[in-house]
């Protein structure tokens, strides 16, 4: 909202820096492709956090029920896409069909969790959700008897990529004698998957319904005395927020062509629902950063611990991985003491806190 009134004071100034956003975001994986295609794959991962983090956020951030079972619907629409999309069942259904199957399977997921939850809140409902995003994991892996459903442990291989006529996302292609491989082609597609999200988010921020979201955040009882039908809105919110995860879902399994049940365990919902944290729940830019600083700081930090450590003591001492997570969790920690709504919190969550350092 800030930034639309910014807009409105400085228009050729805001329209000079979103000019100045566009070219740099252009020519980024270029960037990072002459420095390694790696770098590339990893900030098509950053960018399909983004979006789950954005997708967690409308249940979590707006409408205040905790989740930890959200990656259950990334699931579900990365196993939609790679199972009519693969030699599995040998259908091979085009990406613009399933993508919208995917996130209305995830949407009926997202009411199926929601129904049962309607009246639990706090500890509670993060304990059903857990256990829901556990149980999807499980199924996943044991759908393979009697029937092969899921191809149970092994996962399924040979997903399609998106294609559009003659125009394949996963070949490397040369347009304006510019090299565009497959992960750059990608990126360029959850570009545009961001940006239209983004647009969904701020209007639902700013409409009826987010306001009443946060009602329901801020006291449900008076939002229920106030009129509104806090059912039906919580059962909104876990549809929306599980059908961003379904589309995420199912441009991870198409990016990636192999998808397991270990692709989906409790590790990654916890990072999720961490980003919307250290972020700032309930504020959109606030989401996006938080979810884009803990998905490149870890593999930074893959690429320099090591040879940091055998500089300084001629060999490695502590594991990249185990630095990580001191270092996650530290952050974390640190994060509640000192800045508990988070690196960009929302206005009112800014003042709930102010109001509560007051008392």
């Amino acid at each position: 909202m800030e930034i639309l009134v910014d807009m409105k004071k400085h228009p050729a100034a805001a329209w000079i820096g979103l000019a100045l956003i566009a070219v740099a975001l252009a020519a980024l994986p270029f960037a990072l492709a002459a420095i390694g295609t790696a770098w590339v794959r990893i900030t098509n991962l950053a960018l399909l956090f983004v979006l789950l983090s954005l997708g967690l956020n409308i249940v979590v951030g707006f409408a205040g029920l905790l989740d930890l079972g959200y990656i259950a619907f990334y699931a579900v629409g990365a196993y939609t896409y790679a199972l009519l999309a693969s030699p599995h069942f040998n259908l091979h259904l085009p990406f613009w069909l399933i993508l919208p199957l995917g996130a209305a399977v995830a949407c009926l997921f997202g009411v199926l969790l929601g129904a049962p939850t309607l009246k639990l809140r706090g500890d509670y409902l993060a304990i059903v959700t857990l256990g829901f995003g556990e149980i999807v994991r499980i199924f996943m892996n044991n759908l393979s008897q009697p029937v092969n459903i899921t191809n149970g442990p092994q996962g399924i291989t040979l997903i399609d990529p998106f294609r559009i006529g003659d125009f394949n996302f996963a070949k490397t292609d040369v347009m304006l004698g510019l090299t565009f491989s497959g992960p750059v082609k990608y990126y360029y597609l959850l570009v545009l998957v961001l940006l239209a999200i983004i647009v969904i988010n701020l209007r639902l921020q700013d409409s009826r319904i987010g306001r009443a979201w946060e009602a329901i955040r801020e006291d449900e009882i008076a939002a229920r005395a106030m009129g509104l039908n806090t059912r039906n809105l919580k059962l909104l919110a876990f549809a929306m927020g599980a059908s961003f995860g379904g589309v995420s879902g199912g441009i991870f399994a198409a990016t990636q062509g192999f998808i397991s049940p270990e692709s989906f365990v409790l590790v990654e919902s916890v990072m999720v629902l961490s980003m919307v944290v250290l972020g700032g729940m309930g504020n959109i830019w606030g989401v996006i950063l938080g979810a884009l600083l803990l998905s490149f700081v870890p593999e930074v930090l893959r690429y320099t611990v090591e040879p940091v450590q055998r500089a300084l003591f001629g060999r490695m001492l502590i594991e990249p991985e185990v630095i990580r997570m001191l270092l996650f969790g530290l952050a974390l920690v640190l994060m509640m003491l000192f800045r508990p709504a988070g690196i960009l919190p929302s206005a009112v969550r800014k003042r709930e806190f102010a109001r509560k350092a007051a008392t």
